[in-house]
């Protein structure tokens, strides 16, 4: 009896913990439940704790109650001054009417498609009324709002509360991007052969006024040189004068054996000279009283 007890109770326990899972639910506190009957909503569960549904006759839907975030693709704009833009936004939303919800998108994957749609709509719609120097200033954030507020009145209609939608990033597209590198790269050439240019002007300058100080130090340096050479000489000629006041015949010598000295030089210095001539007074055993006046010109070679 015990052993037929005890079969006969476990399909019964079984079949019992089926009924059980089947007809109760838990929901947490991140989540909000619907519960439907033959795809029919019948009732919203907003409250975290135990419930009950009718087993193989209704079903539960779970949605949550967190804010949950939407990357939207990135979507070109054409601005009022008609400059493309790339733009990547992302938007914060929650869901606040679970039936509403339902009914339009009946689960997030949808959602999330739908509210890209309208958050790139409504990117495309005010993004396009301003130019893009607006885009990249302080007005930014007053752009922001507004979008904001224009993709909140469509979502509302989801059963969505839009909670913010910020852009990521906004950029050039590729070939704009690689034209302004251009442009940029060119402008940076020009300011550098400008730098250049200025450079190669003060350097010229610099050294045509070194030249010209070169010039005029040297100048003043031979000035003052022949200066000197003339005192020099002047003094030289002043103590030859006063040596040829004290001792006339001296002087006479010292000046010819200097004549001398400067023209017989080199083994070819040929001189063709008459013997009684004054070059060689202080030639002879008797000096000027043994030169011949009748004598032929003789030539004296060294």
């Amino acid at each position: 009896m015990g052993e037929k007890a005890l079969k006969f109770l476990g399909p019964v326990i079984i079949l019992i913990g089926f009924l059980g899972y089947s007809t109760f639910f838990i929901v947490s506190e991140v989540q909000q439940a619907i519960v439907l009957q033959f795809g029919d909503p019948k009732r919203i569960v907003l409250k975290a704790g135990l419930n009950y549904k009718i087993p193989f006759i209704q079903n539960t839907v779970f949605l949550d109650t967190r804010i949950l975030n939407l990357d939207a693709p990135p979507e070109e704009v054409i601005a009022s001054d008609q400059k493309r833009l790339i733009v990547d936004a992302f938007a914060r939303f929650q869901i606040k009417d679970p039936l509403q919800f339902y009914i339009s998108v009946g689960n997030e994957r949808v959602a999330r498609s739908r509210l890209s749609t309208i958050v790139n709509a409504r990117i495309r719609g005010v993004l396009g009324k301003e130019e893009l120097a607006t885009l990249v200033s302080k007005d930014r954030a007053r752009l922001m709002n507004q979008i904001t507020e224009d993709v909140n009145g469509e979502a509302q209609k989801l059963g969505i509360r839009i909670i913010d939608v910020r852009i990521k990033r906004a950029d050039l597209p590729q070939a704009n991007s690689e034209a302004i590198y251009r442009r940029m790269q060119t402008e940076r050439e020009r300011e550098a052969k400008e730098f250049r240019a200025e450079g190669a002007e003060i350097a010229q300058t610099v050294r045509s006024t070194a030249d010209k100080e070169v010039t005029i130090i040297l100048a003043e340096a031979n000035k003052k040189s022949q200066i000197l050479k003339g005192e020099g000489d002047g003094l030289r000629n002043k103590i030859f004068a006063d040596a040829y006041g004290k001792d006339p015949k001296f002087f006479s010598f010292y000046r010819s054996m200097q004549s001398y000295e400067k023209s017989l030089v080199g083994k070819d210095t040929s001189l063709i000279l008459s013997p009684d001539s004054d070059f060689f007074k202080f030639f002879g055993e008797s000096g000027t009283n043994n030169r011949r006046s009748s004598a032929p010109s003789t030539p004296i070679k060294k």
